[in-house]
């Protein structure tokens, strides 16, 4: 097996493991048994958990930016776009096997003790409000609006993660609508 094959199976087994049962309680003997990549090769890649911790959030910050990005409609206006990011949540949170928003179990889980952790789940989150701010900014709205949504998205991300449904998408999407009914210039 090429290393680039070894390095894709640990990460998508690694960062499956962590989804289902948090990155604490999931061992490097688990993600070798479950990415079939030796555990020397597996140490070569990553010389430790904290390495591949990173390396997970890091292709997951990447691949979620470009999920939202996505699902926004290419023909659609600011306003329609910002809603966007609530329907591709609702769609999310729909997946079988969603627990949540990594970057929030992770800092919560490891923020207080891993200073990687808790940089990546900043920058990742400060991601999302700056693609709120450009949405808002197109759309004519105040800087604190992009705030404002985000923390809507973030709640609901959280919501969703503990309480199992994604109905809590929807519900951040009508009080998305409602901040944008207060805060944008009317046609």
């Amino acid at each position: 097996m090429d290393a680039e094959t070894a390095e894709l199976r640990v990460l998508d087994s690694a960062e499956a493991l962590f989804n289902e049962r948090g990155v604490q309680s999931v061992g490097m003997d688990a993600i070798r048994t479950a990415s079939g990549v030796s555990l020397k090769r597996l140490y070569q890649l990553f010389p430790s958990k904290d390495d591949l911790v990173g390396a997970v959030l890091r292709r997951r910050s990447a691949a979620s930016a470009e999920a939202i990005r996505a699902h926004a409609r290419p023909d659609a206006g600011p306003r329609e776009r910002i809603l966007d990011v609530f329907d591709h949540l609702a769609e999310w949170f729909a997946q079988p096997r969603f627990r949540g928003c990594n970057f929030i179990n992770s800092y919560g889980e490891l923020g207080g003790v891993s200073e990687q952790v808790s940089e990546l789940a900043r920058a990742h989150k400060q991601g999302l409000n700056a693609y709120f701010r450009t949405l808002v900014d197109a759309a004519g709205g105040p800087p604190s609006l992009a705030d404002q949504l985000a923390i809507l998205a973030n709640g609901a991300m959280a919501t969703a993660g503990i309480m199992g449904t994604p109905e809590t998408a929807g519900q951040a999407r009508a009080a998305a609508e409602t901040l944008l009914d207060a805060a944008l210039p009317r046609p």
